[in-house]
């Protein structure tokens, strides 16, 4: 049987793999106000050092553990350091999964095995809680009556994964639960939605994370380009209240097997992230686009288990969470990358083209 939880993280020894990442950088800090200790493993494939230095890391930090998720004795070792066990390690992007189906295999499916079983040999650990991705249920359901589609996305509903990325974060959900539950292991599966916050910085070649790169190429004076017009919808939750919910997680028992969606239950347009980026940014010019391959259309989550569950809700509303992230790009502008700085709309919608996997 898992260990007691406990209200009460101080103390408490966290495993954050992927810690150095934008999610788990914030939920570092938000356990560090709890009073917990968390511990960073990560390999530092995902961004450069100034990005690093942006989220509060970087090889000198004293938390972080750079290593790979597939080093199965690294993991291991860890794991047997820690109360608590949160797997937000993973090959992120569409785009690169798309294009690199080897690391996202590596990333996504050996790396997350691994780490599975060490929680599984260690019945100390209190719980262990997945990052997965709202892009299992990719498109919905088309095919089912209207009146059961009404624009949300519920935890048990079919799953139609579009991509190599939201294919491999299903599998890991499957295995979590095999894994686990044979082991006798707590464990909690999260589906986040659009996350998005300062400290976010886009990746090459990915169409998501529309907020950063909006505000970005808005501050740069290169059009706002607007997939299939804007008008795929998301549900865009900031990056403190996953964080927060994150936390939540990992003490409540009610969360014990639970599959949470993590998001803000309202459905935001990319056209209405674009004219809110465009309110504060004057000249900002926002142009339509063509649709990218595999991008989902889009829902909001139904958000009726994960309050129920946690008792609890998102606190930043979207319009005031997006203003936050145009400051912070005004005040930190060495945070847009040098490969934004040199692209062009034509080469932008080029890239939105993922070549055949190698």
């Amino acid at each position: 049987m898992p260990a007691p939880l406990h209200n009460d993280l101080t103390d408490a020894r966290v495993l954050i793999t992927g810690g150095a990442g934008f999610i788990g950088a914030a939920l570092r800090a938000t356990l560090t106000r709890a009073g917990a200790r968390p511990a960073l493993l990560d390999d530092l494939s995902a961004y450069g050092p100034t990005t690093l230095t942006l989220l509060g890391t970087g090889p000198t930090d004293p938390a972080l553990t750079i290593g790979d998720i597939n080093d199965e004795q690294l993991v291991r070792r860890m794991v047997a350091d820690a109360d608590y066990v949160v797997h937000a390690a993973a090959h992120s992007s569409v785009h690169g999964c798309t294009t690199d189906p080897d690391k996202a295999f590596r990333s996504n499916l050996a790396g997350t095995d691994t780490v599975l079983r060490a929680v599984a040999a260690a019945p100390h650990v209190r719980r262990f809680v997945l990052l997965s991705t709202a892009q299992v249920y990719g498109h919905g359901a088309p095919h089912a009556p209207r009146s059961e589609r009404a624009g949300y996305f519920t935890e048990d509903q079919r799953l139609d994964p579009l991509n190599i990325y939201a294919n491999s974060k299903l599998w890991a959900e499957g295995h979590t639960r095999q894994i686990l539950d044979l082991a006798g292991r707590d464990y909690t599966i999260v589906r986040p939605f659009s996350v998005y916050g300062p400290g976010q910085v886009p990746k090459q070649g990915a169409a998501s994370w529309v907020v950063a790169q909006f505000t970005m190429y808005a501050a740069l004076d290169q059009q706002l380009l607007l997939n299939n017009g804007g008008r795929q919808v998301r549900d865009f939750i900031h990056r403190d209240d996953v964080a927060e919910a994150l936390r939540l997680c990992l003490t409540i028992p009610a969360a014990a097997g639970q599959t949470l969606n993590l998001g803000t239950g309202i459905q935001t347009s990319v056209r209405q992230v674009a004219e809110h980026v465009a309110r504060h940014i004057p000249g900002a010019r926002i142009v339509d686009a063509p649709r990218v391959a595999q991008d989902p259309l889009g829902a909001c989550a139904d958000t009726t288990r994960m309050r129920t569950v946690l008792d609890w809700q998102p606190a930043i509303r979207v319009a005031d969470g997006i203003a936050g992230y145009v400051d912070w790009v005004r005040t930190t502008p060495n945070a847009i990358p040098d490969w934004m700085r040199a692209e062009t709309s034509t080469s932008r919608i080029a890239a939105w083209s993922a070549p055949a996997p190698r």
